[in-house]
């Protein structure tokens, strides 16, 4: 009889040799058996059903290939929701809930008086941005835009999944927006930050989308671009999001203090004290 236990202790042997955490292991039998309704806690001294085992080394197989845990689930959890996820969008990351977070608060602080928060995500991916904070404030028009249709078509899954109604625009940045007319009080961006030649694991380098993860030679093309045209969507008391880079702190606080002189901005510190996120304020 193969036990949880005795499962878990034959691939603490196999994974002695790789790359891969035994903690991604325990993960992903953790998703099997949740997917089952099967409390793993409550039978770690049971036998493996045969579904749950033949899922799971299956899966595993893949994971000692470097292919990222959620691709081989399908889906990842983000600030508390379920989206799906596949080789045509990046994984959302815990990091980023705390982007959605001090977005939430930024909204409760500037428009506690509003009826309707007119907000956008630029790059939406799999929509985890974009749906949460739509999920959670339930005052807020959502925009979403990518310049993949498979993205996009990811986005409309999980909108669908997690019942939150969203608009939809296809384009590079911020282009459809401003072809449509769109005015927003709320931009959001998670943009490709990561620097052309910069070394990334194996598992992100070969899976991920990389149209999703580069941001030109130094990482600031895609805020560049988004500085530059954001006046064309931003009503006048407004604000602006993003996800940083942990390097970039002083490059685009240069950036913002020339593109938005006006404004008032700070870049604020993850739960692992590092420089992740840039709120800008204008008008207000």
């Amino acid at each position: 009889m193969l036990t949880f236990n005795h499962l878990l202790k034959e691939y603490k042997q196999k994974l002695r040799d790789s790359d891969i955490p035994m903690e991604t292991c325990k993960l992903f039998l953790l998703e099997l058996c949740n997917e089952h309704q099967y409390d793993l806690y409550l039978n770690i001294d049971k036998e493996v059903p045969q579904e749950i085992l033949d899922a799971f080394r299956n899966g595993i197989k893949r994971i000692l290939n470097h292919e990222p845990m959620n691709y081989v689930l399908g889906y990842a959890w983000f600030y508390g929701y379920q989206f799906k996820v596949n080789r045509d969008v990046l994984i959302p990351r815990y990091e980023t809930e705390e982007l959605v977070a001090n977005i939430l608060m930024t909204m409760d602080d500037m428009f506690k008086d509003y009826n309707e928060i007119v907000a956008c995500d630029i790059g939406c991916g799999s929509g985890a941005i974009a749906i949460s904070v739509a999920a959670e404030e339930p005052k807020v028009k959502m925009l979403a835009s990518d310049i993949s249709a498979e993205a996009l078509e990811v986005t409309k899954q999980n909108a669908t999944l997690n019942h939150v109604e969203l608009e939809y625009y296809l384009g590079n940045m911020l282009d459809p927006l401003i072809e449509n007319g769109c005015k927003v009080d709320v931009l959001i961006c998670n943009p490709p930050y990561i620097k052309q030649d910069e070394v990334l694991e194996t598992s992100v380098k070969e899976f991920e989308p990389h149209v999703a993860l580069f941001g030109g030679s130094d990482g600031l093309k895609y805020y560049r671009e988004v500085f530059e045209k954001a006046h064309l969507i931003l009503k006048d008391k407004a604000f602006l999001a993003f996800e940083i880079g942990w390097d970039q702190k002083e490059a685009l606080s240069k950036l913002v203090e020339v593109t938005f002189p006006q404004s008032t901005f700070e870049v604020l510190k993850d739960i692992n004290g590092k420089d992740r996120m840039l709120i800008v304020k204008l008008g207000g």
